[in-house]
């Protein structure tokens, strides 16, 4: 056998160990979660591509939970911050503390320096606070008093946010919206589904059971795996249609940017990993175009109604053959 089989041999066998890795973590959070299985393939979909997580939706229907679990199963350091109208950018984002025995100023680390954030309710927070995260999003560090300081990795972050018909809440900006790669909402369960939550343990003491399944040395690893994924032409030419076709959408829909396709590409990319191909095809775009494009195009309409947006503009794209 030639070396380069070998190598190629030794690649395949290690990415089947990590789609079976994935799948085991999906399964466990679908133990946790109930009813939510396309929720919680797309949230790791996200994850894989190095993206962050919006999700809008009315409290009590199991975000939390969900960002505990994949903590948990994943072995990243985590931390939770609850956004409020008082809560200052420094409180995010830590600054300088004078040390009296040293007779100089310190840098204190806010809770952004961690690998999973979950920013809890962010449109409660003001624009000003908002803003803070929108340097650590983009650019995995962070800027406080002239120096720079880098967060770790990798670097997640899956914010949740109440509807915007609330009261108490500021819309986020486009440019605040478009540093999510992925949003959905997670919806209520089935009537049968929540009788067998009453039934069923707490899901906090499933959580306290969870035993990590990765840690993050295999994140990301996978990650890097996920961006080999090759993207054949007729498929770049499909996500630029999509991209044109969103700029004649009738309504308030937000108009997509270069951004947006390439948001799409690297989320079909985690999807490909996922199904064993090394290249993507047409259906890994039209799996991830909702959660990818909804939030950008519904703007400050929400997520439901840039769903509608999104689904007519995949509706009206043709898809290559």
């Amino acid at each position: 056998m030639s070396v380069r089989k070998e190598i190629i041999l030794a690649e395949k066998k290690l990415v089947d160990e990590h789609v079976g890795q994935i799948e085991s973590l999906v399964s466990r959070v679908s133990e946790i979660i109930l009813d939510k299985k396309k929720e919680i393939e797309l949230a790791v979909i996200c994850l894989l591509a190095g993206g962050h997580l919006l999700i809008e939706d009315v409290p009590g229907v199991g975000k939390t939970t969900l960002v505990q679990a994949l903590a948990r199963l994943t072995g990243l350091k985590n931390k939770r911050i609850q956004f409020t109208i008082d809560l200052l950018p420094s409180d995010i984002l830590g600054g300088p503390i004078y040390n009296q025995r040293d007779q100089k100023f310190e840098f204190f680390s806010g809770p952004i320096f961690s690998q999973l954030i979950l920013a809890d309710e962010l449109n409660r927070a003001s624009p000003r606070t908002q803003g803070a995260l929108l340097q650590a999003m983009e650019e995995y560090q962070v800027s406080i008093d002239g120096e720079t300081h880098h967060l770790p990795k990798p670097f997640f972050v899956i914010a949740t946010q109440n509807p915007h018909q609330q009261q108490g809440t500021f819309p986020l900006p486009e440019s605040q919206l478009d540093r999510f790669l992925m949003s959905l909402e997670l919806n209520y369960p089935s009537p049968s589904v929540e009788v067998e939550i009453f039934k069923s343990r707490d899901s906090r003491e499933k959580l306290a059971e969870v035993v990590a399944i990765l840690n993050d040395h295999d994140l990301l690893r996978i990650q890097n795996q996920v961006q080999g994924v090759k993207v054949p032409h007729v498929v770049a030419e499909y996500v630029s249609q999509l991209l044109q076709n969103s700029r004649n959408i009738k309504g308030n829909a937000l108009p997509l940017s270069t951004r947006a396709g390439i948001g799409l590409v690297r989320a079909a990319k985690a999807n490909a990993f996922l199904q064993g191909r090394n290249h993507l095809i047409p259906d890994d775009i039209q799996l991830v175009i909702v959660p990818v494009l909804a939030h950008r195009l519904g703007g400050n309409y929400g997520i439901r109604k840039g769903t509608e947006w999104a689904v007519a503009l995949q509706k009206q794209t043709p898809v290559p053959v």
